[in-house]
């Protein structure tokens, strides 16, 4: 039975996991929960990346051998409910780390808060709202 103790695993392909390493971890704030990248022929290279003792985590892949192109839509989004408003620096932090700010595909999402590309496509929302 899933309840919230049940670990969830968000899985997406990545051109550059040095850049979503960069954006998620270094400007988001994500821990590196696993890494694998030893060039092992017919694997994947993942990173996988979440919060430490968290019920969920990304897992970024890469093929080497047969890579997979990211096919982000405006509503494959990453929300996360700050509970406050979003600091500027934090905006700054992820564009600096190779994310860019764009204009929400459903305006709720610029009524509460804040939308970042990651490098790869995928929309981070940051909003001032709390869940529930």
């Amino acid at each position: 039975m899933i309840d919230a103790t049940t670990h969830v695993r968000v899985a997406r392909p990545s051109r550059d996991l040095a850049a979503a390493e960069r954006f998620y971890v270094d400007a988001l704030g994500l821990a590196v929960l696993w890494r694998s990248t030893e060039r092992v022929p017919g694997k994947h290279d993942l990173l996988m990346v979440g919060p430490q003792g968290g019920s969920w985590h990304f897992e970024l892949t890469h093929d080497p051998e047969n890579p997979v192109d990211p096919t982000p839509t405006v509503d494959d989004l990453f929300v996360v409910y700050l509970g406050e408003p979003v600091a500027e620096a934090l905006v700054d932090r992820l564009v600096a780390a190779g994310g860019t700010r764009v204009a929400a595909h459903n305006p709720y999402w610029d009524e509460y808060g804040v939308t970042v590309a990651d490098p790869d496509g995928y929309q981070l929302v940051l909003c001032s709202r709390v869940w529930g």
